[in-house]
């Protein structure tokens, strides 16, 4: 007897505990071992409870845990139905293998740890690319710099072609974001482009010098590629923003730098992975000897550059550009500002201020004007004066009669007088 109450307790404990029979549920990733394989259908030995079956469209999954399958394998799949006509659990590979792989990326994302990308396609926005048999997407502003379409003018078909062509091409990113539910992946290239910039950006530092090369110029800077100073294994790129180029105003850097270019500049910033260069300090600032080749009030000629609503952009020499703002233009207001003169024009300006610590030099076409007509004025204004004077004059040659008159009338006076006095005496 005390036997068989042991063995009622301990069959009363399985029962409590519950843990000896497991019946998987609908959604359910299982684990079973393969039974068969026949034309298109793989049964498997769930748990050693029920059998499952992975038939038609549920068996195609991506991933070499579901290629050349044979009885015994261990294999994972999905509950998609708890029972079929035939009393068999409906599995899916397919279901299994993508869940796996947001597992895997999650992983991956947790981790941070970068993973092979397969670009699939292209848009205006990005790359469609295969990550774990998942399709993500690659923003343009996720791409690596050497890989980021620098298009000039920002031309979106352009931009398009240049992406085009990574069609095909595996690419090394960063999960960057992810959310399964919504079959959400953004991918990033630019992170772990980052990540293995970090420790040769550590190489150096603000005020550096480097001799570099231009692999592409943009509407607002050139990039320049170049090695840390003593390490001619590992590069980086920096910008050098369109104004610190030159110290003069410039439209384009096409104007003054083409690719391929050897150049040579200053390390100025480095925020994260981007890293400034400078051009322009490496020479001399025009600007700081500039009130010795120009002064306030001095008339000048300069080539119209530029005409922008608020004025014209006027080279004075290669080095130095002024700016004659529209409201130094013309006395008048004026719709048309182009009918003042145009790009290529050479003209005469006043200069009316110089800045050199701004660098900025103000012209003006009123002034000159003005300056004109003032002489033009001059004939006129002496004739005004010599009216005005003539009168005064005339009253100064006439107050000696005035005199002599009184005089005669006083000598008659005293005559009569005497005249008197002798006829009375």
């Amino acid at each position: 007897m005390p036997n068989e109450e042991a063995t009622i307790s301990e069959f009363q404990k399985l029962l409590d505990e519950g843990d000896f029979l497991t019946v998987p549920k609908l959604g359910d990733l299982i684990t079973g071992s393969i039974i068969s394989t026949k034309g298109r259908e793989v049964r498997l030995d769930v748990g050693g409870i029920i059998t499952g079956i992975v038939r038609g469209r549920e068996l195609f999954a991506e991933g070499s845990m579901y290629q050349n399958l044979k009885s015994g394998d261990s294999v994972e799949a999905t509950v998609i139905e708890l029972e079929n006509e035939n009393g068999e659990m409906e599995l899916s590979f397919r279901y299994a293998g993508n869940r796996k792989s947001w597992e895997d990326l999650r992983a991956l994302f947790t981790a941070g740890d970068p993973v092979e990308a397969k670009v699939l396609d292209a848009n205006k926005g990005g790359l469609i690319a295969k990550v774990k048999h998942l399709s993500g997407f690659l923003p343009v502003s996720q791409l690596a710099p050497e890989h980021y379409p620098r298009v000039s003018g920002g031309d979106k078909q352009k931009i398009l072609d240049k992406l085009k062509e990574f069609v095909g091409q595996t690419l090394k990113v960063k999960v960057l974001d992810l959310n399964e539910a919504d079959e959400k992946l953004i991918l990033s290239e630019k992170a772990v482009w980052e990540g293995e910039q970090r420790s040769i950006i550590s190489q150096i530092n603000v005020g550096d010098l480097i001799d570099g090369n231009i692999t592409a110029l943009a509407d607002f800077g050139a990039f320049v590629k170049f090695s840390p100073a003593g390490d001619a294994t590992t590069s980086l790129e920096g910008l050098v923003h369109i104004s610190e180029i030159a110290w003069q105003r410039i439209d384009h850097p096409k104007d003054l730098l083409k690719v391929s270019q050897d150049v040579k500049a200053q390390v100025i910033g480095i925020e994260g992975s981007k890293i400034f260069l400078s051009m322009k300090k490496l020479l001399a600032d025009p600007w700081t000897d500039v009130e010795k080749k120009y002064k306030v009030g001095d008339v000048v000629e300069g080539t119209v550059l530029k005409i922008n609503p608020f004025g014209f952009f006027v080279e004075l020499d290669p080095d130095i550009h002024g700016l004659a703002h529209v409201s130094e233009l013309s006395e008048s207001p004026t719709e048309d500002i182009h009918s003042l003169g145009k790009i290529g024009d050479v003209m005469k300006f006043k200069i009316v201020s110089i800045e050199p610590k701004e660098h900025r030099l103000g012209l003006s076409l009123k002034a000159l004007n003005e300056k004109s007509e003032v002489a033009s004025d001059k004939p006129q204004e002496a004739e005004e004066e010599k009216a005005e004077e003539a009168p005064a004059e005339e009253k100064k040659e006439e107050a000696p009669a005035e005199e002599k008159t009184e005089e005669k009338v006083e000598e008659k006076e005293e005559e009569e007088k005497k005249e008197e006095e002798v006829a009375a005496a």
